[in-house]
């Protein structure tokens, strides 16, 4: 595979910039703005929702640890995508691993929430935070990724 930074000086030199002469793949603010909310809209609303729950102090340090977990591994899984992308090494250990434990956070969050005695709605909350936590996080590391490669072009 040819590195995406040899790719996005081809496709630079053949897209024709808009008006503000600005690369149509670089993100734009709007996005990396909306992607910033919504990992910090999904964290603090399971956080919010962890601190006023009715459940013990060890339950609510599960569920905060299981996000952090999920957190990092989403980060990583992604991390690694990408770099395999871009042609530059990745251990099939470590991109194993990655995927491993971001599958191991959604199944414990799962059993957890199974198993809880809250109701299905706050159940529901903490899932949909979670996956908005998480969906978020990857587009973040995106477009600070994206960000960063033509930053360090335009140098």
């Amino acid at each position: 595979m040819e590195p995406l930074q040899h790719r996005t000086e081809e496709l630079s030199s053949t897209v024709k910039h808009g008006k503000e002469g600005r690369n149509p793949f670089k993100p734009t603010g709007a996005f990396i703005g909306a992607s910033w909310f919504a990992l910090l809209a999904g964290m603090v609303g399971y956080c919010t929702g962890l601190w006023n729950a009715s459940i013990q102090l060890n339950e609510k340090g599960y569920y905060f640890t299981i996000l952090l977990f999920g957190l990092f591994a989403v980060i990583s899984v992604q991390k690694s995508v990408r770099d395999r992308a871009e042609g530059l090494m990745v251990s099939e250990l470590y991109y194993g691993l990655s995927w491993f434990a971001t599958i191991a956070a959604m199944v414990l969050l799962t059993i957890g929430l199974w198993n809880a005695d809250i109701t299905l709605s706050e159940k529901g909350f903490y899932a949909m935070a979670f996956c908005l936590s998480m969906f978020s996080a990857i587009a973040v590391q995106k477009n600070t990724r994206d960000a960063k490669m033509f930053e360090d072009k335009e140098l």
